[in-house]
This record gives C-alpha cells, structure tokens and sequence, in this order.
C-alpha cells in the first residue's frame, strides 16, 4: 500500500502541475490555450482508451510488471517534452506518451493491486489512502513545479520531472505481491469465471452504465479545473502564484476528502455517497461563480473542491469490486476509467474551445453544475448487491 501510494503521488502530482505550464509555453512556443487544451485532451483520452488493455494485462501478468513500464514511459515522455517544439511536439509527449504512461502508474493498476491485498472490510479505506497519495503528490510538487519553472524554465522543470518519475519504477516492486488469505474473493461466485463471462455480466447490469454516465462527469470536472484554473485566475487579474496555490490546495485537502471517502464507503451505501459528492460539487461551484474572484475565493473553492477532487475513485472502485467481485477488478474498474477519460478530454480541450469561442470560460463553469447534479441523480438508483452466481461443479 506504502509503493502503491508513493507512486501515485508521483504520478498525479507531476501531472496535475501542467496547468502552470500553459502560459510559459503559450508565450515561448505560441501554443495557444486550446492548443495547450488538446494536448491535456489527448492525454486524458489516451489515458482512459488504454486503462481497459492495462487492466487486463495487470489481471493476467501481474501489477508489478505493468507499473514499472509505466515508470519508464512517464520518464521518457517528460524528458521529450522538455525539447519539443511546436503544438504538435506538446500533444505528442505530454499528450500520448504520458497519458499512455499513467495508465500503468495511477488508479486502475495501482488500486487493483492494493485491493486485492485487503479484506472486505478494510478495502474502502486502503483505496482511500493510495487516491489521497495523488492529494500529496499534487500538495507538494505543485508548488515545485511553479518552483522550477521560476528558476530554470518550462525546459528544465520537465527534465526535473523526468528524473522524479523515474523513481516509480522500483516502486513497482511493491505492488508485486500476492493476495494474503484473508482478502479473497468478495462476491459468492462461481470458480474459474472466464473475462468474457465478468464482461458479459458488467454489460448486462444496469448499475454499471450508470457509474459510467457518472464517473465521465467526474473526469469532466478535474481535468477542466486541473488544466484551466490558473489560467482563469490569471485573467482575473491575480498572481500566478494564486494559481499555483490553488492548485497545491486542492490537492491538500484531498488527502482528507479521499480518506474521508473511503471510510464512508466501508460503512454507506456507496451509490448515495456518490451523489452527495456530485451534488457538493456543484454547490461549490454556484458559490464560487456568486463571489467575486479574489486569491480569498480562490482559496476557499480550491479548499472546498479539493475536499470532493478524487472522493469519486475510492467509491467507484469500491461499488465494482462489492458488485462483481476482485478477480477482474482492474479490467473492469478499467472501462469506468475510460468513461472518466472521455469527460476528462471534453473537459480540457472543451473548456478551451469555449474560451477560445467566447473569451470567457463562464459557460464551461455553467456546464460543470448541470452535468454535476446530473450524476447526482444517475448514482442514485444504482443497486450495489453483490452478483450471486450458481455453483459450478469442478
């Protein structure tokens, strides 16, 4: 659990500084904002489009094997992207290969290894340990990041960040182990289930769309914020440090919010606790639209936002495993992620197509509130009653 949630707080911490990248490299390179978008588009896209092959290689080769490639491929793209060139250099590095590297490095194999590792009883909260180690990785290498950048250059902050990302490949080590005893299969079902069989089962369950339907929402609302926020505080007229703060924030009280999360999914139901998620977001968002900007509201919405970031992927986890059980949780875990992939693209690229169309980001923050009660709703009805299969003879 410790490497598990070390590497994600690489990971996501490296990830989630992107968003301070966008001016330098709008002014050095003239990649424009919905160029910048796209490449952050691309990435969370390729992100969720390999996350169902990841998972299924991490259910049949082993975690381990997959996380330590992801390492390596994180490294390789940040280092490329220190001498790219153009729009097209920016989207094929921080673009494809990182996000085809996080899918290795973040929530679907990291999660399904650690949760394989835990009893029924403690999974809720071991998945909301490692998530909140993407909340520390963003606390404090956000801030490095605007660090780095400030003395030696977009450039050399990425080369810096190559060499922090090449340290999750040792972390791999860890997530290597067997499954103790006592964390076995949770749901009562039938031995020797085939992956065509889990598939086939996860389509024919109502529930499962609808965590799909929601969890794209939850992509939408991260990578919108995550890629765009300091740009729009910037507009505003304060510092980029704010930016750069908020940013650091959100993720500090995201360690809380995704443990927090994760204890109530062990003792709530965890459809309803996924609605109130939702449902906070968008009050917080109404607020922070009703007040004027300032570094004061700016740290209240990154504190309030930040409690509810990553809350989702504990719970949506936690519902596929209680549901389907943990033989083919990575896989299936994995085609939930690509749904939050999608939003994730519409949130990055959309956000900038809009500013780009109206000059003003005030409809995508309009968007984010409807689709946000939306989910609320969708999470609502799922039935989250663990599948009971017949017995097979052996």
């Amino acid at each position: 659990m410790a490497c598990g949630a070390a590497m994600v707080t690489i990971a996501l911490g490296i990830r989630q500084g992107f968003g301070l990248f966008m001016r330098p490299m709008e002014l050095d390179l003239g990649v424009g904002r919905e160029s910048f978008g796209l490449a952050m588009a691309v990435q969370n896209l390729v992100f969720g489009l390999a996350q169902p092959l990841a998972g299924a290689l991490a259910d049949r080769y082993g975690p381990g094997r997959v996380a330590a490639v992801g390492g390596l491929v994180y490294a390789a793209g940040l280092a490329l992207a220190a001498s790219a060139s153009s729009a097209l250099g920016v989207t094929l590095t921080l673009g494809f290969l990182l996000g085809l590297a996080m899918t290795g490095t973040t929530f679907v194999v990291v999660l399904g290894a650690v949760v394989r590792l835990m009893p029924l009883e403690r999974r809720g909260s071991a998945a909301g340990i490692v998530t909140a180690g993407g909340s520390l990785g963003q606390f404090l290498l956000v801030p490095a990041a605007q660090i780095a950048l400030d003395g030696f250059g977009w450039r050399g902050a990425l080369l810096a960040g190559a060499g922090l990302a090449a340290a999750m490949t040792p972390l791999a080590l860890g997530l290597a182990r067997r499954p103790a005893p006592a964390a076995v299969q949770t749901v009562p079902a039938a031995p020797a289930l085939s992956l065509g069989e889990a598939l086939r089962e996860a389509a024919a369950h109502p529930g499962y769309w609808l965590l799909n339907a929601g969890f794209l929402v939850c992509g939408f609302h991260i990578a919108f914020v995550a890629t765009h926020l300091p740009a729009a505080l910037t507009d505003a007229g304060l510092d980029p440090a704010v930016g750069a703060r908020a940013l650091a924030l959100i993720g500090l009280f995201n360690i809380l919010g995704s443990y927090a999360f994760g204890v109530a999914a062990d003792r709530l139901r965890k459809p309803l606790v996924l609605a109130g998620i939702y449902a906070a977001r968008a009050g917080v968002i109404v607020l922070f639209l009703a007040l004027p900007v300032s570094g004061s509201s700016a740290t209240l919405f990154a504190c309030a936002m930040g409690f509810l970031w990553l809350g989702t992927v504990p719970v949506t986890s936690g519902v596929v495993g209680q549901i389907f059980g943990v033989r083919y949780l990575s896989t299936l875990f994995g085609i939930v992620f690509l749904s939050h992939q999608i939003g994730a693209f519409l949130g990055a690229w959309g956000a900038g197509r809009i500013y780009a169309v109206t000059g003003s980001y005030d409809r995508a923050w309009w968007l984010s509130i409807g689709i946000a009660l939306l989910a609320a709703g969708l999470n609502l009805p799922i039935q989250d009653r663990p599948i009971l299969r017949p017995a097979r003879p052996a």
